[in-house]
């Protein structure tokens, strides 16, 4: 409380030693052979008794005040971490006030999913460029990079990228970025788009060996 600076009166002279307790803020009661310590019950622990009650915080040394508090989040926090603010939490009269601890929930990335120090994302791509291969740009932490995808590569194909991912607060090993390839089958086609993979399908006919061996093996083994 900033009007009696916690002390819970108005004039220093109006606070007392409890004399039930003699300041001590416990009682000793005899129950037959034993003995039980307990909180006194006229300065309910405080050891004080005040006469003339400050009041603002009638008496108890604190007061209730809204505070907006700035946070820095360090590089690399997962769900679960804590960033501890001293000082800023319970306040105790003639005490020192404890500390506020501000739990971390990372939020969800449309792009990056993250597993420990690791990022995965999703890479889509065209049939035409999985299969005849091309150099893309992808988005990672640092800004883009240029990912190759070979000739024929599949839906699922996994490229790691070594460092990019995140660096974790306790650790000085970066983790690593994983994309996972997905080829998309185009949709909404011009005539001329749809002419094309017409003749593509008809060269493709009977080469199921060549270009889709992992086909020709399914339908072998359902045939068998």
């Amino acid at each position: 409380c900033d009007a009696c600076d916690g002390k819970g009166s108005k004039n220093p002279n109006d606070v007392e030693t409890c004399p039930t307790c003699h300041g001590a803020g416990q009682v000793r009661m005899q129950q037959g052979f034993f003995s039980v310590q307990q909180t006194c019950s006229t300065c309910r622990g405080q050891g004080k008794i005040i006469k003339n009650p400050c009041n603002k915080c009638h008496g108890s040394g604190v007061a209730d005040r809204q505070q907006t508090l700035e946070v820095t989040i360090p590089a690399g926090v997962d769900n679960g971490d804590r960033v501890r603010l001293s000082g800023k939490g319970e306040a105790i009269r003639d005490g020192q006030s404890g500390d506020l601890y501000v739990e971390v929930v990372v939020r969800e990335h449309e792009i990056f999913q993250r597993d420990g120090a690791d990022l995965y994302m999703d890479v889509p791509v065209s049939i035409a460029d999985a299969a005849l291969g091309k150099e893309i740009q992808i988005p990672t932490l640092d800004g883009r990079v240029s990912l190759k995808i070979p000739e024929g590569t599949q839906t699922g194909k996994l490229f790691r990228l070594r460092g990019k991912g995140v660096k974790p607060v306790r650790s000085s090993m970066q983790g690593d970025l994983l994309c996972r390839i997905v080829v998309e089958t185009p949709v909404n086609l011009s005539s001329r788009q749809r002419e094309l993979l017409k003749e593509l399908q008809e060269t493709m006919d009977g080469e199921d060996s060549k270009s889709s061996p992992k086909k020709k093996s399914f339908f072998d083994r359902l045939f068998d």
